[in-house]
């Protein structure tokens, strides 16, 4: 169930009656978010119905252990427990197949291939349940006293696909904290960015992908050098309206049931470098990467492992995405970017930008590029595909008849939507709310033909839900 199709809005409608019919009962609220929650899974498959439960109670009671063990040993097996058991969720779903086709074809002695596999990857769902357990171990959370409560949180279906990665911690004292009804502008916000999303998904990131990207980087030599050069930039954007319309569908979905989750981008081609690109792109990932595996590695007193680290991280990031060499690639060249970028300012003193503006314009005309050439080896299905795409760049031939008008219009809304003024988006959202509620009704119908229109193929699924 894709939070683009229409069946997820009528699941959403049923969970959005059913919970504000009996909100002022707390364990009646959390009943109905909880069913919700465990039915968005069973509609992947079955089989999670007895895995999420089993998981998240697990990590309930470990940190309820947490809470009371004052052992140090006690505690550092519990917490080992809880990360191997969400690391073996990612693993099992992501990287045993491919450990046994490997081993198949490098050694004598071969196992049993693997003939199952799950529809859903459960990465966000392991990686918010580890939160949990490390913050309680490290004495930043308090253990929830309520199973109810927690196994609502960990599991809270609009967080399920892709994120954003929502600490339990944080998202639980919201079930607690309600004491009135939905407001008209906690609505309106809240249709207002499920609009956006859709807007993004649609008319945006599937029209470039369907009408140029997807062919190119399929095929790359039947192509002209300018015009993988196009499909390259427009993939840059095409990743960006994808992943950050899920994001806007998410938290939109999440606030029409009073609950606020934490924004996951910013503005990201705005970054002057790439330490401020990772402050702005999917902002819940690379704040986990930084709490709970950047600074749980070794060597941060010394000279030269905290470069090292951060090639490690993002290359572990990297592979997070995807058991393939292209991820490791992308993830690694942006850990020595980071590395690059980090000995530099070292060297100058951490001296602070130049407030000129075209020193300032520079740096994010570099940053940018660098993002565009990195996003190559995520997107291409292999890396000679990505070495493909790159020799087509630069043979430096030009033609553009597979690039269509519509194609370009789309492409520099996306620009230009991206660097508008922030005031001019919260000026649309102000006058979204503020309107009567059938002006809202007729915008969200006027979008929905407009999709029905152009976007008649259908939505391919998020780009993230794969990982």
């Amino acid at each position: 169930m894709l939070l683009s199709s229409p069946e997820f809005f009528c699941f959403l409608a049923v969970v959005f009656c059913g919970y504000w019919l009996v909100w002022r009962t707390r364990l009646a609220a959390l009943a109905v978010i909880l069913l919700a929650d465990y039915f968005f899974y069973a509609r992947w498959d079955l089989i999670y119905l007895a895995l999420i439960p089993s998981v998240a109670a697990a990590d309930f009671f470990i940190g309820r252990g947490l809470a009371r063990s004052r052992n140090a040993a006690v505690r550092k097996l519990l917490v080992t427990v809880s990360i191997l058991m969400n690391v073996g969720l990612i693993a099992s779903c992501k990287y045993v197949p491919l450990f046994t086709e490997t081993w198949n074809h490098v050694t004598a002695h071969p196992l049993n291939a693997v003939s199952w596999s799950l529809p859903l990857g459960l990465s966000f769902y392991a990686f918010q349940a580890m939160t949990y357990t490390i913050d309680v171990y490290r004495n930043d959370a308090k253990a929830a006293t309520s199973l109810l409560t927690y196994l609502a949180s960990v599991s809270f279906f609009p967080t399920t696909l892709a994120g954003p990665i929502t600490r339990p911690a944080d998202l639980m004292p919201q079930w607690e904290r309600r004491k009135t009804l939905l407001t008209s502008e906690e609505g309106g916000r809240a249709l207002f960015l499920i609009a956006l999303g859709l807007f993004k998904k649609f008319l945006i990131a599937d029209y470039l992908a369907e009408h140029l990207i997807n062919r190119v980087f399929d095929l790359p030599n039947l192509y002209s050098g300018g015009e993988v050069l196009i499909a390259v930039y427009g993939y840059t954007w095409q990743l960006y309206y994808d992943f950050s319309g899920y994001t806007d569908i998410a938290i939109g979905a999440a606030l029409l049931l009073g609950i606020k989750l934490p924004i996951n981008f910013n503005h990201p081609y705005r970054a002057e470098n790439i330490a401020d690109f990772w402050r702005r792109w999917h902002i819940t990932l690379s704040n986990w990467l930084r709490d709970y595996l950047y600074f749980a590695l070794p060597g941060k007193r010394s000279r030269w492992r905290p470069y090292l680290n951060l090639v490690i991280t993002f290359t572990l990031g990297g592979l997070w995405h995807g058991a393939a060499w292209t991820f490791a690639i992308w993830g690694l060249l942006h850990g020595v970017g980071l590395a690059v970028l980090r000995g530099f300012q070292t060297f100058r003193g951490h001296a602070k930008p130049s407030p000129k503006f075209v020193p300032r314009f520079l740096r994010g005309f570099v940053t940018f590029h660098f993002v565009v050439f990195t996003w190559i080896f995520f997107r291409a299905a292999n890396v000679s595909t990505a070495l493909d795409i790159l020799r087509q760049i630069g043979s430096g031939t030009i033609a553009f008849a597979n690039v269509s008008g519509p194609f370009l219009m789309v492409l520099g809304i996306a620009v230009a939507a991206h660097y508008w003024p922030k005031s001019w988006y919260e000026k649309a959202r102000n006058g979204f709310v503020a309107a009567p509620a059938v002006v809202q009704a007729a915008a969200l119908v006027l979008l929905v033909a407009a999709i029905e229109y152009i976007a008649a193929t259908g939505a391919a699924p998020f780009i993230y839900t794969k990982f």
